[in-house]
């Protein structure tokens, strides 16, 4: 099966889709009306080299789609209060209004990156550190430290997955899914097709993360150093070439469909249980009109499955 190559994720009330440079982001608005915006993204690095080099790319992509992610969030959380909606501003407040709004995401997404960095890098390797003298073996702690960074993401998992709001974002999120599942598998994408296929899918962000965990513990193995900060720092400084190893790994799983890499994406499709919930129908048409606004399904379809769909 050939890949569409089309990804997105969720919003509030709404999901992006992207395709290539083109992204759309769909929102249900309180109205019950649907609104899309459809835009090009063409990253931050300007050099395609970057974007487009085995193990090199991966990083450049990760960034991109946390600045994409951070600014469609960000149009999605306009249509939450209706009130704010209906403020009458000027040009200018306008203008000044996007620039906070630009500058807020871009701290939010710094300490984000910070936060993350701290609590899945760190932390880990602060509590093994207890074990040192009794573990003496370099590999039992090393997968000792993978064990403890996976239980504190599902823990992070489940404990936010309590607040109604990210609910609704992983109900979006298995619509997503869906649509994607749905075009892949040659079906007609509507609200039936889409509801019974799968809220899983190869190429999603929990999958990567997940084998972002997996592959800084093999990489982390042969970090040697007897000081701590020495391994802090190699911990920090190791994180792209774990991004880059782990970004091949879900391209060439989400590329390919063979009992290898079947067995080898269990364990991330397993967590997006966490990630991922049956949406609704009306969720489920917000993500076909953001899928449609960028991507030409049909097309798709014809060549790789031979059906010609009117």
């Amino acid at each position: 099966m050939k890949s569409s190559n089309i990804g997105g994720q969720a919003v509030l009330e709404g999901v992006m889709m992207k395709n290539g440079e083109e992204y759309a982001v769909a929102v249900r608005k309180p109205d019950g009306e649907i609104e899309v915006k459809k835009d090009v993204y063409k990253g931050i690095v300007k050099w395609k080299f970057l974007t487009n080099t085995p193990f090199i790319r991966g990083i450049f992509n990760f960034i991109d789609s946390m600045v994409l992610g951070m600014k469609t969030l960000t149009f999605s959380s306009e249509f939450i209060d209706e009130e704010e909606k209906k403020e009458s501003l000027s040009e200018e407040e306008k203008k000044e209004k996007k620039k906070k709004e630009s500058i807020l995401t871009g701290i939010v997404a710094g300490v984000s990156v910070v936060l993350a960095v701290g609590i899945f890098m760190i932390l880990p390797y602060y509590l093994i550190s207890f074990a040192e003298h009794i573990i003496h073996s370099s590999a039992v702690l090393a997968a000792l430290e993978g064990v403890i960074r996976i239980l504190i993401f599902v823990i992070y998992i489940l404990m936010i997955s309590r607040m109604e709001d990210i609910k609704r974002v992983f109900m979006y999120h298995g619509a997503e899914h869906k649509c994607i599942n749905c075009i892949e598998h040659g079906m007609e994408l509507n609200v039936a097709n889409v509801r019974k296929s799968s809220k899983q899918h190869k190429r999603c962000g929990t999958s990567f993360l997940l084998f972002v965990m997996l592959v800084s513990c093999v990489v982390l193995f042969f970090v040697r150093s007897d000081s701590q900060l020495v391994k802090i720092v190699l911990r920090i400084v190791l994180i792209p070439v774990i991004a880059g190893i782990s970004y091949e790994l879900i391209k060439w799983a989400g590329n390919n469909d063979n009992l290898l890499v079947n067995l080898l994406s269990k364990p991330g499709l397993w967590l997006q249980n966490l990630t991922t919930k049956e949406p609704d129908d009306d969720m489920i048409e917000v993500a076909i009109q953001s899928v449609e606004a960028v991507f030409n399904w049909k097309e798709y379809q014809r060549e790789v499955f031979g059906v010609d769909r009117k």
